[in-house]
């Protein structure tokens, strides 16, 4: 693990036990007010704290790094700590203190996934030493607007090395530079993938919220297994400028965060337009919806919702199909219109279960996009890694990067491949998977039966959006039974299914749908309240009641 910071003060904490007679009480301070504890805190009340005075930005970056360093040699979450992040919280709280802004989310701390460039003390790997060192000469446009909304970038999160993007045996959650991050739910949980640093760190308030990345279900899934909300936007409504890629086509940068509000605040401050990236040119409107005002208790009335059930294949467990049909009935009552067994056609079906058109797709999509989107753009590049074939030689000469014991299989391909995406092969896969799921896939269904959104279990919901491009947000939906049998993955190195590990719902809308999407999950999440119901088993015990007490007994000794 990498944790680089300099942050001062942070040995008090190992008094805190001892001088602190609020340690039995981390939600208080003697005499004081009531602190939400962080692994349920919102925005909303962060910001009430903090324009009241109770707390400072200052002292929720010392919470926050206090509470990684307590759990992160177990869990492996972040891979490193902005250095910077208590003076930037500092000037954070001045200019509050001026009377200044920048908007909702000014001084809260946000953690982003370690393949989105900074141009900062941080390091973006995507989870490899072949990147380590290399800078950029200036920030990727996702975090120059969370600068910009007065977020504070607290640190980068481990993930599963190059967002699963290179080996055929592998682990979710694992990388070179960060080691195996688990999931906080069960003994030795698989956090999925890509984005499992960013699912963890919410999931048990190492932050307000994280950012990941998705291509194909990186954001979707790593939110379900760690009971968060997760929003996979419209490719083009985030930037991808300066975020490692995979694939131009299916990339995008979504908030995982554990309340959908909490959600819709980030990606309202890293939504828009930028020149740098033309899929964003291609947004429908000046600016952004207003998604935090979309969350509305009232919004699926008067809604037709789809449940392609032919897309439930292999069969969901017992106890996710059981959670789906309560939920069915549950958008029902609140005004919805079910539309049952609306589903793709037999040849769509055949050609996402069975084709091989999508991860061509995403081979030739890499071996264009590395070089020219990002390896190009670099300020320094210590390694010489210049293309996808500099990557695989740096990968098998490097032992830490566990070659050939996770091997390359991914890159292999796609460099015996012979093609890109400026070739004229590629065209046909392409097109294939547009079809696939477009008019025969999940766009059919939404046009012919008029739908405004279909529903699935998370596990099923992000291969066919992904082909196109289209939106999907997921809520908590369940957790496992206690009396569940443990099934590990094929290393046997992590637990897969288990007791309270937990699954979630996917609202799934046209390109540019969020607004909706949103209102949905919204209106649902308020109804079932899921995520409260089961608490993770590694939880942190510092809390912002413990730091703000300390803070005031040092002032008044010194």
């Amino acid at each position: 693990m990498f944790l680089h910071s300099q942050v001062l003060g942070l040995l008090l904490f190992f008094l805190i036990d001892l001088v602190s007679c609020q340690y039995l009480y981390p939600n208080r301070t003697a005499g004081g007010p009531t602190f939400p504890l962080l692994i349920d805190i919102t925005t909303e009340e962060l910001e009430t704290g903090l324009e009241k005075g109770i707390f400072t930005s200052v002292d929720l970056v010392n919470a926050y790094i206090a509470r990684i360093q307590e759990v992160n040699s177990t869990l492996n979450v972040v891979t490193e700590i902005n250095p910077d992040a208590l003076s930037i919280a500092a000037e954070l709280d001045a200019e509050r203190a001026n009377g200044t802004t920048r908007g909702p989310l000014h001084g809260m701390p946000i953690l982003i996934k370690g393949n989105i460039g900074t141009a900062d003390k941080l390091s973006t790997t995507a989870g490899s030493f072949a990147l380590l060192g290399a800078t950029l000469p200036q920030d990727s446009t996702i975090a120059a607007k969370l600068r910009a909304a007065g977020v504070i970038i607290l640190g980068k999160t481990n993930l599963s090395q190059w967002a699963n993007f290179r080996s055929n045996n592998s682990t979710n959650g694992w990388s070179a530079y960060g080691g195996q991050t688990l999931g906080a739910y069960f003994p030795e949980q698989d956090p999925s993938g890509s984005s499992s640093g960013s699912g963890v760190a919410s999931s048990i308030g190492l932050a307000l919220a994280s950012l990941g990345s998705e291509t194909s279900g990186s954001i979707l899934s790593p939110s379900e297994v760690n009971n968060l909300v997760g929003i996979k936007p419209t490719v083009g409504l985030t930037s991808r400028a300066l975020v490692i890629p995979i694939s131009q086509r299916q990339d995008t940068v979504g908030p995982m965060a554990r309340t959908v509000r909490d959600a819709a605040y980030l990606l309202q401050a890293i939504a828009g337009k930028d020149p740098n990236d033309n899929y964003t040119l291609a947004q429908p409107f000046e600016s952004p919806p207003d998604y935090v005002s979309a969350c509305n208790y009232s919004s699926l009335r008067g809604k037709k919702i789809g449940i392609p059930r032919n897309l439930l294949t292999p069969d969901p467990d017992p106890p996710v199909l059981a959670a789906f049909e309560s939920a069915i009935q549950t958008i029902r009552r609140a005004g919805a219109t079910i539309v049952d067994n609306v589903n793709i056609t037999s040849y769509a079906l055949d050609q996402y279960l069975n084709g091989n058109a999508s991860l061509i797709v995403l081979e030739a999509d890499f071996v264009s996009d590395l070089p020219q989107n990002y390896l190009s753009k670099l300020a320094s590049n210590p390694n010489n890694v210049h293309n996808l074939q500099d990557v695989s030689n740096f990968t098998h000469s490097f032992p830490p990067e566990d070659y050939p014991d996770r091997d390359t299989g991914v890159w292999d391909e796609a460099l015996a491949l012979g093609f890109n995406n400026t070739s004229p092969q590629f065209w046909a896969y392409y097109q294939n998977n547009l079809e696939v799921a477009g008019p025969e896939g999940i766009l059919g269904l939404l046009a012919n039966y008029s739908l405004d959104a279909l529903i699935l279990p998370t596990a099923y919901s992000p291969g066919l959006p992904a082909l196109v491009g289209t939106p999907v947000v997921t809520v908590p939906l369940g957790f496992y039974p206690v009396n569940t049998t443990v099934v590990r993955n094929k290393r046997q190195s992590l637990v897969e299914v288990g007791p309270n590990i937990p699954f979630g719902l996917s609202f799934i809308g046209r390109a540019w749908s969020e607004a909706s999407l949103i209102g949905y999950a919204y209106a649902f999440e308020q109804r079932t309240m899921v995520r409260d119901t089961v608490q993770p088993f590694v939880v942190p015990n510092i809390e912002l009641a413990e730091v703000v007490s300390m803070r005031k007994m040092v002032k008044s000794r010194f």
